[in-house]
């Protein structure tokens, strides 16, 4: 499911050449900055999020940030960052302190980098990922992973969620590429409106559950929920996974916008 001359201008029309040609170029550079998806939130956004696993109350810090818009290889993307850190006491079963980078297309929200920075029980990996849509030709002279057209990464899912309208489609489906595996993203509305109360406050949000399909089949023991706030930026106030490990829930503590 995915794999590893310009003509010169006469003379006595030179000038008026090149004047139309800059033109051009603005009315080009004005199309693509027009053609950026609309999103809710923001340069500079860091939301903070406490999780819960089995009998942990306070088992890990997460922190979401957008961290910078930028040109990445002549692409517009979004660069969102996300770091989680295990805590006392589950540190001292388990030290986790791993970092992910998404870069994510501003027009089409597709996946162009995703960057995995893993320090987990003593053991550091390091991966940059490439993607490149089928149909696309690449940019860079990078080693790259073919993947379906609109294919995310796991945190540029999560921001693309955030774009959807849910009132007005309550279905959304993308594929997904985790850096070893391919996965079919199913999301829907379950809950218009649902008050959520978490450490950061209360809130009013919509509940959105989210399965993933291989081969047009059901991943087993691995189901996902995302409480998403009736704010402007849409913030994920409550994400909830059902996971072989056990069950997370991860609530936001703070955000800062």
């Amino acid at each position: 499911m995915f794999w590893g001359s310009a003509r010169s201008p006469a003379l006595e029309t030179a000038m008026a050449q090149s004047a139309s040609h800059k033109a051009t170029k603005a009315k080009t550079a004005k199309k693509e900055v027009s053609s950026d998806v609309v999103m809710p939130f923001h340069v500079g956004e860091t939301l903070k999020y406490q999780v819960a696993w089995a009998t942990f109350t306070t088992a890990a810090a997460v922190q979401i940030n957008v961290k910078e818009r930028r040109d990445l290889f002549g692409w517009g993307t979004w660069h969102f960052q996300a770091f989680a850190h295990t805590v006392s006491p589950v540190r001292s079963l388990f030290s986790i302190d791993d970092q992910f980078d998404s870069y994510t297309d501003a027009a089409s929200l597709e996946s162009r980098q995703y960057e995995m920075y893993l320090n987990e029980m003593g053991k550091k990996q390091d991966r940059v990922i490439h993607l490149l849509p089928m149909g696309q030709a690449p940019r860079g002279d990078v080693p790259r992973v073919v993947v379906l057209p609109g294919t995310r990464d796991p945190l540029g899912a999560l921001y693309a969620l955030r774009g959807v309208d849910w009132q007005k489609n309550p279905e959304f489906r993308a594929p997904v590429y985790d850096g070893h595996d391919v996965y079919e993203m199913r999301a829907r509305l379950v809950a218009a409106s649902e008050p959520i109360a978490v450490a950061a406050g209360n809130y009013s949000a919509s509940r959105i559950s989210i399965h993933l399909f291989q081969h047009d089949k059901e991943v087993p023991g691995m189901s996902f929920s995302a409480w998403l706030a009736h704010d402007a930026a849409r913030t994920p106030v409550l994400l909830q996974a059902d996971l072989p490990f056990g069950n997370l829930r991860v609530e936001l503590t703070s955000a800062a916008q």
